[in-house]
């Protein structure tokens, strides 16, 4: 009885662990909060941290939970290990390259030179913003729908701004750059096709030159393990139809080729008796099946791309942030020597599972591989979409500490630290119904599929960055999955009906739910 209540003991000690590391944080950012603000609208201070935190939280549990599902649902990683990682590449990204200021507003949604905006009603805005997307993050967690926490915020945005307009208190209509929402329409097609298109190529390409090659020397392996045993139970009935004199000069042959039979340089001239004659063409056909020879041809080449997108991820996006200096041909030339290094590591480490079981030995591989683009994607991830999902609260507290409205807001460390750490709470407390469903519910994943799809998320990712297209990593994600299930034939597109829904009313709904926060907010205050 007290070993079936171990794991729920062990489960509520863990709950109890991050539902006090949590509450600890956000105690001591408050303490710390109160003095950068200059104890200035204290009030409103508490209830905006509440609102952020709050939406971090949900971050973790929405879009963090979706970046790590297809690590968890093949089997690579489990919740409690996707936990460990998020824990130090998200929050790592987000204080070490989240970078020291950020655009008051993502994607530039709000045109503050267009109008005087009084700093309270600003403050309104971005907190409304901040709960509306966190209640639309929650909902959508709990349906587990994955859906784009950009989206959401701007929704949010725009719906407090267009209700500060619609009650007549000033022409907010002008604060919105409408060419924005276009971009962000576009980015509904955009995101998803590029991610499948990616995903699609890349895994069709491994499925062809490592698993569907693995499976083919597997079968014909096995067909001639059977062979083999057919032939020598096939010697034996023979053997047994001879007359003793004929028994006696066999065995005598077969003795004399038993004990050179395992020589590296024997030929067939030189066995005597019919059976070790058949039985070396046989083991010479078996012989003749190299295979791991896509794990120790094609698996080091995959590693070593998959490497240089990682890293050229993190030095073009994830770590733009810390002015490294570096001239584009001294990263290109860092890209090239980590990635000759991977694939040296990689085939080096193929020799060493050579007489391991080789199903095993490709899920052990691509599982290694899994990990390294699952922390290459979420630092990157912590080091852009955090920082830029804790704008509007950034700007709220600078607002609070300044009382003037700044086209870009601080965005001290101890916050960064704060949201990190509420978002890996989300990704615990809420994270597993996305996991499922990106992970296993969409398309049945294997390391190596998983691997694909977040390998060619991270590579579409990298260069609608640098060529200015507005994608959305959810989005991406989910549609590489979609391309991994194309491939197999089992993805599961019934379950696209509900998330393209929830995607195409994401803007709206969080419009709606920050416009009723708004004007809550402006009564009561």
């Amino acid at each position: 009885m007290s070993q079936q209540n171990a794991p729920a003991e062990n489960m509520h000690k863990t709950n109890i662990f991050f539902a006090v590391m949590f509450i600890g944080m956000v105690g001591y950012f408050i303490f710390w909060g109160l003095g950068y603000t200059h104890n200035n609208h204290i009030l409103l201070f508490l209830l905006a941290t509440l609102f952020g935190v709050f939406m971090a939280f949900n971050i973790g549990g929405n879009d963090v939970a979706n970046s790590f599902g297809t690590s968890v649902g093949s089997g690579t990683l489990t919740i409690s290990q996707a936990l460990i990682i998020a824990a130090i590449f998200e929050v790592g990204g987000a204080v070490i390259a989240g970078g020291e200021v950020t655009n008051t507003i993502r994607s530039g949604i709000i045109n503050l030179d267009a109008m005087q905006l009084d700093p309270l009603q600003f403050v309104y805005i971005m907190m409304s913003a901040l709960l509306a997307a966190a209640l639309w993050l929650l909902f959508a967690s709990k349906k587990g729908l994955p859906v784009s926490t950009t989206h959401a915020i701007i929704g949010g945005i725009v719906g407090s701004a267009l209700c500060l307009g619609a009650i007549g208190e000033t022409d907010t209509f002008a604060l919105v750059q409408w060419n924005k929402m276009g971009e962000i329409a576009l980015s509904w097609i955009l995101s998803p096709l590029l991610g499948g298109i990616g995903s699609y190529l890349l895994f069709s390409q491994i499925k062809i030159r490592v698993l569907d090659y693995n499976t083919q020397a597997e079968e014909q392996i096995k067909n001639i393990k059977h062979e083999k045993k057919v032939y020598k139970e096939h010697h034996r009935e023979q053997f047994e139809l001879l007359t003793e004199s004929e028994k006696i000069e066999s065995a005598s042959a077969m003795a004399r080729d038993a004990q050179i039979y395992g020589d590296h340089d024997l030929e067939d001239i030189e066995l005597e008796s019919n059976y070790y004659k058949g039985l070396y063409a046989i083991d010479n056909r078996r012989n003749d099946i190299d295979a791991y020879k896509a794990l120790h041809s094609w698996v080091p080449i995959i590693a070593s791309i998959g490497g240089m997108v990682i890293v050229s991820m993190l030095i073009f996006k994830g770590l733009n942030n810390l002015n490294l200096n570096m001239s584009t041909l001294a990263s290109f030339f860092i890209i090239f020597m980590i990635g000759a290094a991977i694939w040296m590591a990689t085939f080096v480490y193929a020799k060493t599972l050579k007489r391991k079981d080789l199903g095993k030995s490709t899920f052990l591989m691509f599982s290694w591989m899994q990990v390294f683009t699952a922390a290459g994607f979420a630092f990157s991830h912590g080091a852009n979409d955090l920082a830029n999902a804790i704008g509007p609260f950034a700007a709220v507290m600078d607002v609070l500490r300044t009382g003037v409205i700044g086209s870009e807001s601080p965005v001290p460390p101890v916050a960064m630290l704060t949201f990190g750490i509420a978002l890996v709470c989300g990704l615990w407390f809420i994270g597993k119904e996305v996991i499922q469903t990106v992970g296993t519910k969409l398309a049945e994943m294997h390391p190596s599929s998983g691997f694909a799809a977040e390998l060619s998320a991270a590579s579409v990712v990298m260069m609608a960055s640098l060529m200015g297209l507005p994608v959305s990593s959810t989005h991406i994600l989910v549609g590489a999955v979609l391309g991994i299930g194309f491939v197999n034939r089992n993805a599961n597109w019934k379950l696209m009906k509900p998330i393209g829904l929830a995607w195409v009313i994401t803007l709206p709904a969080s419009a709606f739910l920050a416009a009723t926060c708004f004007l809550i907010l402006r009564n009561v205050f």
